[in-house]
């Protein structure tokens, strides 16, 4: 009877934790998480304006990196009020409506930036394996279809995903592992059966995720055997240096992304800040770090941005 009074109740509010341990020090932990955000929203915001700026920019591989760091800026943006919200304000309630919201935008950008990834390696296949067609199979037309493509898989296939967690009853514990609502974190604390949502969240993964890890290895198969076939060890080089980039781009999200699942799997013996720091690591890392990977590496990307900043310099100067 007592399981029948409970099944339609759920929390109004989540409480979101900090850092194990160093829960007195969340002060001091504001300020470089701090730096963390405007660095990542600085860094996407300056690739965004000066390939929107830049015509010399106007093409295919450069529309990607724009895709790419404006998946960044959604990832950094979900969790900013979170975990700002927190370390500043001491604020860790969350609404349970508000979690979901918030659950629904993480995995979702989260699926774009992998589907971008994807579409990033078939222009470097295409770019090597066959330069002098890239400018007709990779059209302006052919990345927006790709976008498009990119968008719509992640926001129908993360859709049903606060849907389905919530329709399960939560009345004993309500306080997260993270800083912010991921859905492993949320179905842990249900007192129901969670066998859908983890099936449905395993075929999700492996649609998106799964899928296009595969699909980014397979494209590099293809990229190592087009250069293999480069007569010239100057020529093998400048064409593998055009896939540095990405490459990094790729590990940035892959490895923590990879950790993070190990560690929920087969990591609950670890301790609490294992499982926070690599949460942590995985939503945060690739926003900071890609815009510097492509600012460095990307000879036109940064010859840009050093002309934008000498051009906004005179004008505020004049």
């Amino acid at each position: 009877m007592a399981d029948n009074n409970h099944s339609h109740f759920q929390h109004p509010y989540f409480v979101l934790m900090g850092i194990p341990g160093l829960e007195q020090k969340c002060y001091w932990i504001a300020f470089p998480l701090g730096a963390i955000y405007v660095i990542a929203l600085f860094g996407n915001g300056i690739i965004i304006s000066t390939i929107k700026s830049e015509s010399s920019l106007h093409i295919p591989m450069y529309y990607f990196l724009c895709m790419l760091a404006l998946a960044d800026m959604g990832l950094t943006l979900c969790t900013l009020p979170s975990m700002l919200g927190i370390f500043w304000f001491n604020y860790k309630s969350i609404a349970f409506d508000s979690c979901l919201v918030q659950m629904y935008f993480i995995h979702t950008f989260s699926a774009i930036e992998s589907g971008v990834l994807v579409a990033m390696a078939f222009d470097r296949v295409v770019a090597i394996w066959n330069p002098l067609r890239y400018g007709t199979i990779i059209t302006n037309g052919v990345v927006c279809r790709a976008g498009t493509v990119i968008l719509t898989r992640a926001v129908c296939v993360v859709f049903p995903v606060p849907f389905l967690i919530k329709r399960l009853p939560f009345y004993h514990s309500n306080i997260l592992s993270h800083s912010f609502c991921l859905h492993q974190d949320v179905m842990r604390l249900a007192c129901a059966s969670t066998r859908i949502n983890s099936l449905y969240g395993l075929i999700a993964v492996i649609f998106t995720k799964g899928s296009d890890s595969l699909s980014i290895l397979l494209s590099y198969v293809f990229i190592l055997r087009a250069v293999m076939a480069i007569a010239s060890g100057e020529g093998r080089l400048k064409a593998l240096n055009t896939c540095v980039s990405h490459i990094c781009a790729v590990l940035i999200f892959y490895v923590p992304l990879i950790g993070l699942s190990v560690i929920h799997r087969f990591g609950k013996h670890l301790s609490p800040l294992t499982h926070v720091l690599m949460a942590n690591a995985y939503l945060l890392v690739p926003p900071v770090l890609n815009p510097v990977v492509y600012t460095v590496k990307t000879k036109e990307m940064r010859k840009k941005i050093i002309q934008l900043f000498v051009q906004t310099k005179i004008t505020a100067e004049g």
